[in-house]
């Protein structure tokens, strides 16, 4: 039995881009390499229309493509997987914060997806609770949440210095610590590249974990409101 799921197989025998999996990191960096994480990256951070791509997974399975000798479907280095991840959270959140500055609210209102308009909710009250420092280095690692708050900063005036300083802040953390985590692992053990499927179902279940939290959070906080009416 092969290693890598079919997707995978495919890609790194050099077929189509039109047959890739765009949920599927493995798969992405076996078509595209590295430039596909800088423009993953930019697309999640910094288009609203990004949302649904894999950017937690996509720098951690980067990280353990980098390590000599595994048996992926791509060999990466990892100088260039940190410059091209770094490049494109950064750029990405940049230019989503110049969307929202022109107009982040109107975009957002168009669109009739549950999961930004429930994003936005989350990202609105991060601003609120922690300020825009805290918030803004937070939202890197809640999925959907790292998209829309930097075109929401951009619609609430934020000072473009501070969200410029924190961004960068917390791009950096977010990027850097999934590839060198991925790479870490896949260092330290034997033929890791055997369990990516279930690792990358690890990081993307650890990655959605704030926002189950904070659902059932609030689920417990309207019980007794709605039980007292």
């Amino acid at each position: 039995m092969a290693p890598f799921p079919l997707p995978l197989a495919a890609a790194a025998q050099g077929l189509s881009p039109q047959a890739v999996n765009l949920l599927d990191a493995g798969s992405l960096l076996a078509a595209f390499g590295t430039l596909g994480i800088a423009v993953v990256l930019f697309a999640e951070t910094g288009l609203l229309i990004g949302f649904f791509l894999p950017g937690d997974s996509l720098l951690f399975t980067a990280g353990l493509f980098c390590v000599p000798g595994a048996h992926g479907p791509v060999h990466l280095s990892l100088p260039l997987v940190l410059g091209s991840a770094s490049a494109g959270a950064l750029l990405g959140a940049q230019a989503g914060y110049l969307i929202g500055r022109r107009g982040g609210r109107a975009l957002l209102a168009r669109s009739h997806s549950r999961k930004l308009h429930e994003g936005a909710q989350r990202a609105e009250e991060l601003l609120d609770r922690y300020g825009h420092a805290k918030a803004i280095v937070l939202a890197r690692f809640v999925p959907i949440v790292r998209t829309v708050l930097n075109p929401l900063a951009g619609a609430l005036d934020v000072p473009a210095r501070v969200f410029a300083l924190w961004q960068v802040i917390g791009g950096l953390v977010w990027t850097v610590g999934l590839v060198l985590a991925g790479y870490a692992l896949g260092s330290s053990v034997p033929d890791v590249d055997r369990y990516l499927l279930p690792i990358v179902a690890l990081v993307v279940l650890v990655s959605l974990t704030p926002l189950a939290v904070e659902m059932i959070r609030r689920r417990g906080s309207r019980t007794p409101n709605e039980g007292s009416r």
